[in-house]
Protein backbone atom coordinates (compact mmCIF):
# COMPACT_ATOMS: atom_id res chain seq x y z
CA UNK A 1 0.00 0.00 0.00
CA UNK A 2 1.23 2.93 -0.41
CA UNK A 3 2.10 6.24 1.25
CA UNK A 4 -1.06 8.72 1.53
CA UNK A 5 -0.35 12.17 1.45
CA UNK A 6 -2.36 13.19 4.54
CA UNK A 7 0.09 10.54 6.47
CA UNK A 8 2.86 13.15 5.77
CA UNK A 9 1.59 16.14 7.31
CA UNK A 10 0.29 17.30 11.24
CA UNK A 11 -2.94 17.64 11.37
CA UNK A 12 -2.45 21.10 12.63
CA UNK A 13 -2.60 24.12 9.89
CA UNK A 14 -0.10 26.10 11.14
CA UNK A 15 1.88 26.62 13.84
CA UNK A 16 1.34 29.99 15.51
CA UNK A 17 3.57 29.94 18.17
CA UNK A 18 6.69 28.86 16.31
CA UNK A 19 5.75 32.22 14.02
CA UNK A 20 5.83 34.02 17.14
CA UNK A 21 8.93 32.91 18.07
CA UNK A 22 10.36 33.99 14.99
CA UNK A 23 9.86 37.72 15.70
CA UNK A 24 11.16 37.59 19.10
CA UNK A 25 13.92 35.88 17.41
CA UNK A 26 14.48 38.86 14.72
CA UNK A 27 13.95 41.29 17.59
CA UNK A 28 16.91 39.21 19.25
CA UNK A 29 19.83 39.48 16.65
CA UNK A 30 18.66 43.79 16.85
CA UNK A 31 20.17 43.84 20.33
CA UNK A 32 23.25 41.47 19.53
CA UNK A 33 23.98 43.63 16.19
CA UNK A 34 23.29 47.09 18.47
CA UNK A 35 27.09 46.37 18.87
CA UNK A 36 27.30 47.83 15.74
CA UNK A 37 26.27 51.91 16.54
CA UNK A 38 29.94 52.19 18.51
CA UNK A 39 31.72 50.71 15.71
CA UNK A 40 34.26 53.97 14.60
CA UNK A 41 35.73 54.07 11.40
CA UNK A 42 38.47 51.55 10.60
CA UNK A 43 39.38 49.06 8.51
CA UNK A 44 39.60 45.96 10.78
CA UNK A 45 37.54 44.25 13.18
CA UNK A 46 36.80 46.07 16.66
CA UNK A 47 35.75 44.44 19.53
CA UNK A 48 32.87 46.88 21.47
CA UNK A 49 32.23 46.53 25.15
CA UNK A 50 28.50 45.54 25.05
CA UNK A 51 28.20 46.68 28.63
CA UNK A 52 27.76 50.57 27.57
CA UNK A 53 24.62 49.68 25.78
CA UNK A 54 21.44 50.66 26.85
CA UNK A 55 19.55 48.64 29.76
CA UNK A 56 22.70 46.28 29.20
CA UNK A 57 22.36 44.80 32.95
CA UNK A 58 18.27 44.05 32.38
CA UNK A 59 18.81 42.72 28.71
CA UNK A 60 22.41 41.32 28.75
CA UNK A 61 21.21 37.87 27.53
CA UNK A 62 19.50 39.45 24.05
CA UNK A 63 22.79 41.69 23.62
CA UNK A 64 25.24 38.57 24.28
CA UNK A 65 23.69 36.13 22.76
CA UNK A 66 21.09 37.40 20.33
CA UNK A 67 23.30 35.61 17.60
CA UNK A 68 21.76 32.42 18.61
CA UNK A 69 18.63 33.27 17.38
CA UNK A 70 20.02 32.59 13.92
CA UNK A 71 20.54 28.87 14.27
CA UNK A 72 17.28 28.63 15.75
CA UNK A 73 15.60 30.54 12.45
CA UNK A 74 17.17 27.15 10.60
CA UNK A 75 15.93 24.98 13.21
CA UNK A 76 12.00 26.18 12.74
CA UNK A 77 13.00 26.43 8.70
CA UNK A 78 13.41 23.11 8.66
CA UNK A 79 10.55 22.14 10.64
CA UNK A 80 7.78 24.14 8.49
CA UNK A 81 9.45 23.13 5.26
CA UNK A 82 8.70 19.39 6.42
CA UNK A 83 5.06 20.20 7.53
CA UNK A 84 4.48 22.13 3.89
CA UNK A 85 6.31 19.98 1.38
CA UNK A 86 6.03 16.69 2.95
CA UNK A 87 3.08 15.75 1.92
CA UNK A 88 2.68 17.87 -1.33
CA UNK A 89 3.18 15.66 -4.21
CA UNK A 90 3.96 18.45 -6.46
CA UNK A 91 5.71 21.12 -4.12
CA UNK A 92 9.37 19.82 -5.41
CA UNK A 93 8.10 21.37 -9.05
CA UNK A 94 7.06 24.76 -6.99
CA UNK A 95 9.72 24.80 -4.97
CA UNK A 96 12.90 26.74 -6.32
CA UNK A 97 10.25 29.58 -7.63
CA UNK A 98 8.22 29.93 -3.93
CA UNK A 99 11.73 30.22 -2.92
CA UNK A 100 12.69 32.67 -5.58
CA UNK A 101 9.20 34.86 -5.15
CA UNK A 102 9.45 34.73 -1.42
CA UNK A 103 12.66 35.48 -0.42
CA UNK A 104 14.81 37.59 -3.28
CA UNK A 105 13.00 40.93 -4.24
CA UNK A 106 13.59 42.02 -0.25
CA UNK A 107 17.18 40.35 -0.85
CA UNK A 108 18.06 42.05 -3.95
CA UNK A 109 16.07 45.31 -2.67
CA UNK A 110 17.92 45.70 0.51
CA UNK A 111 21.38 44.69 -1.03
CA UNK A 112 20.80 47.88 -3.35
CA UNK A 113 19.75 50.46 -0.67
CA UNK A 114 23.07 48.72 1.11
CA UNK A 115 25.18 49.58 -1.33
CA UNK A 116 24.23 52.90 -2.02
CA UNK A 117 24.64 53.85 1.90
CA UNK A 118 28.05 52.16 1.93
CA UNK A 119 28.99 54.29 -0.61
CA UNK A 120 28.12 57.54 0.63
CA UNK A 121 29.44 56.09 4.33
CA UNK A 122 32.75 55.26 2.34
CA UNK A 123 33.00 58.68 0.87
CA UNK A 124 33.03 60.40 4.30
CA UNK A 125 34.83 57.68 6.25
CA UNK A 126 37.20 56.17 3.69
CA UNK A 127 36.34 52.80 5.07
CA UNK A 128 32.86 50.65 4.66
CA UNK A 129 31.05 50.15 8.20
CA UNK A 130 30.96 47.02 10.02
CA UNK A 131 31.29 44.81 6.34
CA UNK A 132 34.04 46.03 4.34
CA UNK A 133 34.46 43.80 1.07
CA UNK A 134 31.95 45.99 -0.76
CA UNK A 135 33.27 45.29 -4.57
CA UNK A 136 31.97 43.80 -7.73
CA UNK A 137 32.99 39.71 -6.83
CA UNK A 138 31.21 40.19 -3.40
CA UNK A 139 28.18 41.68 -4.98
CA UNK A 140 27.62 39.36 -7.79
CA UNK A 141 27.94 36.62 -4.95
CA UNK A 142 25.12 38.45 -2.96
CA UNK A 143 23.26 38.99 -6.00
CA UNK A 144 22.99 34.91 -6.49
CA UNK A 145 22.42 34.39 -2.68
CA UNK A 146 25.82 32.99 -2.79
CA UNK A 147 27.83 35.36 -0.40
CA UNK A 148 28.87 32.81 2.09
CA UNK A 149 29.17 29.56 0.33
CA UNK A 150 33.09 29.64 0.41
CA UNK A 151 34.23 31.95 -2.48
CA UNK A 152 33.80 34.75 -0.27
CA UNK A 153 36.52 36.42 1.48
CA UNK A 154 34.37 37.77 4.14
CA UNK A 155 30.94 39.29 4.75
CA UNK A 156 29.43 41.88 2.64
CA UNK A 157 26.60 44.37 2.22
CA UNK A 158 24.00 44.05 4.06
CA UNK A 159 26.32 41.54 6.48
CA UNK A 160 23.27 39.54 7.95
CA UNK A 161 22.21 38.09 4.75
CA UNK A 162 24.51 35.70 5.09
CA UNK A 163 22.31 33.49 7.02
CA UNK A 164 20.13 33.24 4.03
CA UNK A 165 22.27 32.21 1.58
CA UNK A 166 23.73 29.26 3.86
CA UNK A 167 19.67 28.38 4.07
CA UNK A 168 19.80 28.02 0.38
CA UNK A 169 21.84 25.63 0.22
CA UNK A 170 19.84 23.72 3.07
CA UNK A 171 16.95 24.01 0.55
CA UNK A 172 18.93 22.39 -1.83
CA UNK A 173 19.47 19.23 0.07
CA UNK A 174 16.13 19.49 1.32
CA UNK A 175 14.91 19.72 -2.55
CA UNK A 176 16.98 16.91 -3.26
CA UNK A 177 16.05 14.57 -0.62
CA UNK A 178 12.39 14.84 -0.81
CA UNK A 179 11.30 12.27 -3.21
CA UNK A 180 13.07 9.64 -1.25
CA UNK A 181 11.53 11.48 1.98
CA UNK A 182 7.94 10.87 0.62
CA UNK A 183 8.19 7.82 -0.53
CA UNK A 184 9.24 6.55 2.54
CA UNK A 185 7.10 5.35 6.02
CA UNK A 186 7.87 8.39 8.31
CA UNK A 187 9.96 6.13 11.01
CA UNK A 188 12.69 5.56 8.00
CA UNK A 189 12.48 9.40 6.55
CA UNK A 190 13.12 10.40 10.43
CA UNK A 191 15.94 7.94 9.91
CA UNK A 192 17.30 9.58 6.53
CA UNK A 193 16.80 13.23 8.12
CA UNK A 194 18.24 12.29 11.42
CA UNK A 195 21.26 10.66 9.40
CA UNK A 196 22.40 14.12 7.72
CA UNK A 197 21.64 16.41 10.89
CA UNK A 198 23.76 14.33 12.92
CA UNK A 199 26.52 13.63 10.04
CA UNK A 200 26.27 17.13 10.13
CA UNK A 201 26.65 18.07 14.32
CA UNK A 202 29.56 15.25 14.14
CA UNK A 203 31.90 17.48 11.71
CA UNK A 204 31.02 20.28 13.97
CA UNK A 205 31.45 18.63 16.77
CA UNK A 206 34.91 16.84 16.01
CA UNK A 207 36.13 20.21 14.47
CA UNK A 208 37.44 18.64 11.49
CA UNK A 209 40.05 20.81 9.56
CA UNK A 210 42.55 20.46 7.00
CA UNK A 211 46.59 20.91 8.19
CA UNK A 212 47.21 23.84 5.31
CA UNK A 213 46.00 27.04 6.35
CA UNK A 214 44.38 27.69 3.00
CA UNK A 215 42.41 25.04 3.21
CA UNK A 216 41.73 25.80 6.82
CA UNK A 217 40.43 28.99 6.16
CA UNK A 218 38.30 27.43 3.61
CA UNK A 219 37.03 24.88 6.03
CA UNK A 220 36.20 28.02 8.64
CA UNK A 221 34.02 29.32 5.81
CA UNK A 222 31.93 26.72 4.81
CA UNK A 223 31.66 25.82 8.57
CA UNK A 224 28.68 27.63 8.55
CA UNK A 225 26.92 25.70 6.13
CA UNK A 226 27.13 22.72 7.51
CA UNK A 227 25.77 24.49 10.82
CA UNK A 228 22.80 25.55 8.66
CA UNK A 229 22.47 21.92 6.83
CA UNK A 230 23.02 20.36 10.30
CA UNK A 231 20.43 22.62 12.13
CA UNK A 232 17.63 22.71 9.07
CA UNK A 233 17.47 18.74 9.44
CA UNK A 234 17.42 18.63 12.90
CA UNK A 235 14.40 21.02 12.71
CA UNK A 236 13.09 18.33 9.89
CA UNK A 237 13.84 15.62 12.11
CA UNK A 238 11.65 17.19 15.29
CA UNK A 239 9.07 16.71 12.63
CA UNK A 240 9.44 13.52 11.38
CA UNK A 241 9.53 12.70 14.87
CA UNK A 242 6.23 14.72 15.85
CA UNK A 243 4.83 12.76 12.86
CA UNK A 244 5.33 9.34 14.33
CA UNK A 245 3.52 10.05 17.27
CA UNK A 246 7.07 10.58 19.37
CA UNK A 247 6.57 13.81 20.54
CA UNK A 248 3.12 13.85 22.38
CA UNK A 249 2.64 17.44 24.31
CA UNK A 250 3.66 15.63 27.65
CA UNK A 251 6.57 14.32 25.85
CA UNK A 252 7.45 18.41 24.44
CA UNK A 253 6.87 19.30 28.54
CA UNK A 254 9.32 17.58 30.00
CA UNK A 255 12.10 17.24 27.18
CA UNK A 256 12.01 21.25 26.71
CA UNK A 257 13.03 22.57 30.01
CA UNK A 258 15.53 19.25 30.26
CA UNK A 259 17.06 20.62 26.98
CA UNK A 260 16.95 23.95 28.66
CA UNK A 261 18.66 22.81 31.65
CA UNK A 262 21.51 21.18 29.90
CA UNK A 263 21.91 23.73 27.38
CA UNK A 264 22.69 25.76 30.66
CA UNK A 265 25.31 23.01 32.17
CA UNK A 266 27.16 22.80 28.88
CA UNK A 267 27.35 26.71 28.71
CA UNK A 268 30.75 26.58 30.69
CA UNK A 269 32.64 23.63 28.92
CA UNK A 270 35.45 23.97 27.30
CA UNK A 271 35.74 22.48 23.85
CA UNK A 272 32.55 23.06 21.80
CA UNK A 273 30.81 23.60 25.31
CA UNK A 274 29.24 26.90 23.88
CA UNK A 275 28.16 24.79 20.53
CA UNK A 276 26.38 22.61 22.49
CA UNK A 277 24.61 24.98 24.82
CA UNK A 278 23.00 26.80 21.56
CA UNK A 279 22.10 23.23 20.24
CA UNK A 280 20.93 22.31 23.46
CA UNK A 281 18.44 25.27 23.99
CA UNK A 282 17.39 26.04 20.09
CA UNK A 283 15.24 22.77 20.55
CA UNK A 284 14.21 23.69 24.03
CA UNK A 285 12.55 26.47 22.62
CA UNK A 286 11.54 24.47 19.53
CA UNK A 287 9.80 22.26 21.84
CA UNK A 288 8.36 24.51 24.42
CA UNK A 289 6.80 26.22 21.30
CA UNK A 290 5.72 22.93 19.38
CA UNK A 291 3.86 22.08 22.96
CA UNK A 292 1.88 25.49 22.80
CA UNK A 293 0.93 24.59 19.06
CA UNK A 294 -0.69 21.59 19.71
CA UNK A 295 -2.28 22.44 22.65
CA UNK A 296 -3.95 25.52 21.16
CA UNK A 297 -6.38 23.46 19.55
CA UNK A 298 -8.70 26.61 18.97
CA UNK A 299 -5.76 28.26 17.13
CA UNK A 300 -5.95 30.96 19.69
CA UNK A 301 -2.73 32.20 18.88
CA UNK A 302 -3.74 32.97 15.42
CA UNK A 303 -2.28 36.24 15.86
CA UNK A 304 1.11 34.86 15.64
CA UNK A 305 1.07 34.45 12.44
CA UNK A 306 0.33 37.83 11.36
CA UNK A 307 2.98 38.60 13.67
CA UNK A 308 5.84 36.47 12.33
CA UNK A 309 5.42 37.00 8.75
CA UNK A 310 7.54 40.62 9.57
CA UNK A 311 10.40 38.64 10.92
CA UNK A 312 12.02 38.47 7.67
CA UNK A 313 11.63 42.30 6.91
CA UNK A 314 13.11 43.18 10.37
CA UNK A 315 16.24 40.64 9.61
CA UNK A 316 16.85 42.16 6.61
CA UNK A 317 16.24 45.72 7.10
CA UNK A 318 17.56 46.21 10.35
CA UNK A 319 21.15 46.68 9.00
CA UNK A 320 20.84 49.05 6.43
CA UNK A 321 18.24 51.38 9.04
CA UNK A 322 21.28 51.36 11.06
CA UNK A 323 23.63 52.42 8.85
CA UNK A 324 21.41 55.41 7.77
CA UNK A 325 21.04 55.93 11.75
CA UNK A 326 24.91 56.18 11.94
CA UNK A 327 25.10 58.30 8.75
CA UNK A 328 22.52 61.10 10.25
CA UNK A 329 24.52 60.85 13.84
CA UNK A 330 27.88 61.23 12.07
CA UNK A 331 26.30 64.54 10.25
CA UNK A 332 24.56 66.41 13.02
CA UNK A 333 25.34 64.60 16.51
CA UNK A 334 29.58 63.71 15.39
CA UNK A 335 29.31 61.13 17.90
CA UNK A 336 27.96 57.52 18.18
CA UNK A 337 27.76 57.42 22.59
CA UNK A 338 24.69 59.37 21.73
CA UNK A 339 23.42 55.89 20.95
CA UNK A 340 23.91 54.81 24.90
CA UNK A 341 20.93 56.88 25.27
CA UNK A 342 17.91 54.39 25.94
CA UNK A 343 15.65 56.72 23.51
CA UNK A 344 17.53 55.34 20.33
CA UNK A 345 17.43 51.79 21.29
CA UNK A 346 13.85 52.24 21.29
CA UNK A 347 13.64 54.08 18.14
CA UNK A 348 16.11 51.56 16.68
CA UNK A 349 14.22 48.24 17.91
CA UNK A 350 10.75 50.35 16.72
CA UNK A 351 12.04 51.46 13.47
CA UNK A 352 13.15 48.12 12.77
CA UNK A 353 9.86 46.43 13.33
CA UNK A 354 7.41 49.03 11.52
CA UNK A 355 9.99 48.08 8.81
CA UNK A 356 9.30 44.42 8.89
CA UNK A 357 5.49 44.96 9.19
CA UNK A 358 5.49 47.47 6.34
CA UNK A 359 8.09 45.11 4.32
CA UNK A 360 5.71 42.41 4.60
CA UNK A 361 2.43 44.21 3.76
CA UNK A 362 3.64 46.54 0.96
CA UNK A 363 6.92 45.27 -0.62
CA UNK A 364 7.52 41.14 -0.23
CA UNK A 365 3.86 40.16 -0.79
CA UNK A 366 3.48 42.29 -3.93
CA UNK A 367 6.76 41.58 -5.36
CA UNK A 368 6.05 37.96 -4.40
CA UNK A 369 2.94 38.06 -6.23
CA UNK A 370 4.53 39.74 -9.18
CA UNK A 371 7.46 37.25 -9.95
CA UNK A 372 4.72 34.30 -9.67
CA UNK A 373 2.44 36.30 -12.24
CA UNK A 374 5.88 36.77 -14.44
CA UNK A 375 6.76 33.24 -14.13
CA UNK A 376 2.81 31.71 -15.08
CA UNK A 377 3.28 34.31 -17.77
CA UNK A 378 6.90 32.99 -19.13
CA UNK A 379 5.41 29.34 -18.69
CA UNK A 380 1.99 30.35 -21.30
CA UNK A 381 4.15 31.55 -23.37
CA UNK A 382 6.32 28.57 -23.85
CA UNK A 383 3.73 26.49 -23.86
CA UNK A 384 2.13 28.08 -26.30
CA UNK A 385 5.07 27.91 -28.82
CA UNK A 386 6.58 24.51 -27.88
CA UNK A 387 2.79 23.45 -29.02
CA UNK A 388 2.97 25.45 -32.60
Amino acid sequence: MGITAAALRLPKRHFNALDLSRLLAACAVLFWHYQHFFVPPVDFEFHVRRSIAPFYHQLAWAYDYGHVAVEYFWAVSGFVFAHVYLADTGGRGRFWLARLARLWPLHLLTLVVVAALQAGYTVTNGTAFIYHHQDLWHFVLNLGMAQTWGWQVNQSYNGPSWSLSTEMLAYAGFWLLLPRLQRLPAKWGLALVAAVAIAMFALIFANVLPPDQPAEALAAKLSTVVNCIAYFFAGTAVYAAALNGWLPIRALVTLAPVLALAGWSMSGMKHHGHDAAILAGTFAVLCAMLAIDLADRDDVLRFGRKLGDASYGIYLWHFPLQLAMVLVVDATVHTRMVFRAPALLIVFVGLAVIAGFASARWIERPAQRAVLRLADRISRCYAVKTAV
